[in-house]
This record gives structure tokens, sequence and C-alpha cells, in this order.
């Protein structure tokens, strides 16, 4: 078998890691690693501890669903045990680092009144030096601004949190990953290697390119049993779809939740991939269905179903760049997915409002993104304009319709879309669901509630569509797709709020003349 084309299987998946949990961009980005790490995750192992029977108990309550609960048996509590113990040694640096962002902040709220923040330099937690500049806006509020490529210069950043475990994917749900860490098992491959390491893209670009048992071996480091392993999840055959390339005009399939890949006879561009790979389910779109070459992916925002490393790292090997938007460069709340990305060794293009990237035979065009993010100063987000094969394709995502005059301009700057897809997630999660542990004063439930994650209603998805004056609306992006539910918890009936505003904005559409639908699992459009 060593000099034998092999191929991976189909049902492979990856899951990266940092200290054994879930990785995303604040758990992978330096300065939101540390805090996530010290006043979520850590907190989160030592509550296990205290009761894991009561963690098993929740997780496994639907009611409680995506809650901050570890699924893992309490017989294996010693090993959530050694983890933390791991943690708090090996860690150390990242830890005293969130206590100094802390105490920092405090000494800014104490002490900068509107004058000279030059003697506060000398108060500051050693851990900040060389690593923030203290400034006002110009109303007078101070903030720490944090220089983030300095940062991952620093021992902030720890590449040695990485790994990977590769593992078939079951059908059954996984554990929530925002909460549940990935503990060793017998059915599953672990490396002990960074994102970045080359390794891991000749490993996927072999779901396109057969290659040998013994290349992959030496490429990814592998002793004896990783490699025996490893033997397992190849087989000898290709598993891409046989209709993945178009030989004419253009063509649109929605993969599931926000992913679309959007393909000409040139080119083929995919956004926000978030990609089943249970090829045998047969009710959706899969990586193997996924064109060999993919031009651009494009990233709306930085949350964790928006840019899923699941994915992403699976593709780097057969990409040519990913598109991001630009962050504010050093708030915490806005780390830069550019930087994130680039040292996980993927070629980056960053993007600011109607900045334009070319492909072959088209363009993309980065568009504003309103609202979504609890009102924090959060600025790397971004819609897209695609124009293909003659059409103009409006990439909403979670965009909010809060200030309809906004899509009047990107009208203004770019013409009639022909189709426009919106999320319509209108009833989201509150503040302190996914931003807690930056928030180093605390917030009141009442204030945490009143700002949500939430995209478009039916009302602002409707003025959306006036202001774009598109002929066809997609509603994508809701998080309802089984595969999903790891990273999105999400749980909706008839009755529930966002599928009644789901239903009412597609009346609007109808007695209008729009066409218009509610994606679900998977959709083709051809011209």
């Amino acid at each position: 078998m060593a000099d034998e084309q092999l191929f991976l299987r189909s049902k492979v998946i990856v899951e990266p890691l940092v200290d054994r949990f879930f990785a995303w961009p604040y758990t992978i980005a330096p300065v939101q690693a540390a805090m996530n790490l010290a006043f979520l995750q850590v907190p989160l192992l030592e509550s296990y501890l205290q009761s894991p029977q009561v963690h098993v108990a929740a997780s496994n309550n639907p009611e409680l669903r995506g809650g901050y609960f570890i699924n893992i048996p309490e017989e294996r509590a010693d090993e959530v045990r050694d983890l933390l113990a791991a943690i708090k040694r090996d860690r150390a640096d990242m830890l005293k680092f969130a206590e100094a962002v802390a105490a920092g902040q405090e000494l800014l709220r104490a002490n900068a009144t509107g004058f000279d923040l030059t003697p506060l330099y000398p108060k500051l937690p050693p851990e900040l030096g060389g690593l923030v500049e203290l400034a006002y806006d110009t109303d007078n509020q101070a903030q720490m601004r944090f220089m983030e490529p300095v940062v991952y210069k620093s021992n902030v950043y720890q590449e040695a949190r990485q790994s990977v475990q590769l593992s078939f994917e079951t059908g059954i749900e996984r554990p929530f990953i925002l909460s549940t860490p990935r503990l060793p098992s017998p059915d599953v491959l672990e490396l002990d290697i960074p994102f970045r390491h080359p390794g891991l893209a000749e490993l996927f670009k072999a779901r396109v390119k057969g290659t040998t048992l013994a290349h992959l071996r030496e490429a990814l480091g592998l002793d004896d049993a990783q490699a025996a392993r490893l033997a397992g999840m190849l087989t000898d055959r290709p598993s891409g779809a046989a209709d993945r390339h178009i030989e004419g005009g253009g063509r649109i399939r929605y993969f599931g939740h926000a992913c679309l890949v959007l393909q000409t006879p040139e080119a083929a561009i995919v956004t926000d991939p978030f990609i089943s790979a249970d090829s045998t389910a047969g009710d959706r779109y899969t990586l193997d269905d996924l064109p060999d070459w993919i031009d651009l992916v494009l990233i709306t925002h930085g949350h964790q179903d928006h840019i899923v490393l699941e994915t992403l790292l699976q593709l780097r090997g057969r990409l040519g760049a990913i598109v991001v938007p630009r962050s504010s460069r050093g708030n915490l709340a806005d780390p830069s997915m550019a930087l994130m990305l680039k040292n996980q060794g993927f070629n980056v293009i960053e993007v600011d409002d109607f900045d334009e990237v070319e492909f072959p035979g088209g363009r993309v065009t980065a568009t504003p993104f309103l609202g979504e993010h609890c009102d924090l100063d959060i600025r790397a987000k971004s819609t897209y304009w695609a124009e293909l094969a003659g059409k103009k394709v409006f990439i909403g995502a979670d965009s909010s319709g809060i200030d309809p005059s906004l899509y009047r301009y990107i009208k203004g700057h770019l013409g009639t879309a022909d189709i426009a897809f919106l999320g319509m997630e209108c009833d989201g999660a509150p503040l302190t669901w996914l931003y807690q542990a930056l928030l180093t004063i605390p917030i009141t439930k009442k204030m945490s509630n009143s700002r949500k994650l939430s995209g478009s209603n039916a009302e602002q998805a409707a003025a959306i569509m006036t202001e774009l004056g598109a002929t066809e609306a997609y509603v994508y992006a809701m998080g309802e797709e089984d595969w999903l539910g790891h990273v999105m918890a999400t749980t909706y009936t008839e009755d529930t709020y966002q599928i009644k505003q789901i239903e009412e904005f597609l009346t609007w559409c109808k007695d209008r003349g729009i066409t218009a639908g509610h994606l679900f699992k998977q959709q083709e459009w051809r011209w």
C-alpha cells in the first residue's frame, strides 16, 4: 500500500483544537484566546469537575441546548482534571496576560479622565508592556489598543496549543464546540501539529489528487501506529462527484447554512464554507461536490458558524485565496481575521467596503455589513456582491436591514442585484453568550438580552429587497441543517418567531412578484 495511489475517504472529518477545545477565531487570535481561556474555558472545566453529572445532564437537556456545559462522562473526569492542570501549568503566560488585560482596563476606568495618558504606562501590568497603546476617542473615552501583529510574536500566541483530530463522520451529533473539549479516543487519529503544518494541505489535497501513504506519512511525520490508522482513512478510488464542474453558463449551489458555491467553467467561489462530509446522506451537497480548484473563499464575519476551520483546513491545498473583511486594528472585540488566517498558512486578501477582487471571468466587491454583533465595535464584517456569467448576486449573510438606506448606496454603486441571499436569524443569542469572556465589567442580564446576535426580521428583509431591487430572494444562514448541530445548537419549530418571520417575508415577496424561498440542505440555480 505504501506506493499505491490513494485518496482520502469522503467521510473523514477534521476537528482543529486549541488546548483540546474546538478552534474558532476567538480561541486562536492571541488576545481573545487568552481572555476566553482565562475567563470562560478554565472556569468551565472547574465547574465540570465540581459536578460532572450536572454538566452531562444539562448537555442532554434539549431546553439547555447551546449552553456552556461539558458533555464528557463522569468516568473520564480525571482526564478533564489533567487537562485543566496542564492548561494552568503550560499556559500560565496566557492566563497572566488575560488578568493583565482586565487590570489594565480597570486602570483606565479609574484614572483616564481626559488628561494625559503617559503617566499610566508605568502603572500597566508588565505583561502588557510593548503590546498595547492607550488612547482616547474624540469623546474622551479611553481604551487599550492591542498591537495585534506584535502579540502574535509574543509568548501570548502559542502554537503548541494546536492539534488536529481526524475521524469518520458517524451521523451522530458531536458535542457543542463552545463548551466540550475533545479528549483522545481509540477511533480518532491524533496529530500533534499546528494548523499551518504543510502536511495537512498534502493530506486534504488527497480528496481530489492521488497520493501515497508513504508520502503522507513523511509529510505529517507519523509513527507506525498513526500511519496504520491513517491507512484506514484512505481508499484507492476518488470520490469527487461527476458534476462538480460545469462546462458552460453559471451555477450557484447552496451547500447548507451560509455556504454557497458560485461557478462558471473558468472559476469557483465559495462563501462561508461549512460543508458536510457525509456523502452517503443523499440529501445535501458535501465535500465531494466541491470543484477541484477554488479561486476564492469569501468570509463574511468572524462568528464560529461562518469562519469554520473544520472546513477551511480541508481547502487550503486547493484554494487561491481567502477574502476577509478588514478589522478595526487592535480592538479587543475585533481581532484581525487576516492575521489569524495568515498565521494558519492561508493566502489572504483583506478588503474594506467597495474594494474589488477579480477572478477569471468575474469580480467580487465587498459591501457593508450592518448590525448582528450585539452593538459592539466590530468592523471585520462584510457582505459581498459577486458578478459572474452575467448575473449580479448579493451575499448578505447575517447583515441586518435596521437602516435600509445603506442598501440604496450599494445599489447606487453597483446596480441592481439579480439574486439576494439574506440571513433572518432575527432573535439571536444575547451578548454574553459569545462575548462574555471579553467583558471586564459585569453587565446585567437585561442589558445582555437587549443586545442580540440577530439578522433581519421580515420588515428589515423586505426593506433590503426594496432598496436592492432584486427579483429573487432566498433566506439562508438559519442553522437548521442537522449536520450543523455541534456548532449551531439551534432548535426551531413551526411556531418559532424566526420561522414565522420568514413566512411573513416570503408572503411579502409573493405579493410583489419576487421569486423567493427558504433554503434548506441543498438547492441549485443554473443559467
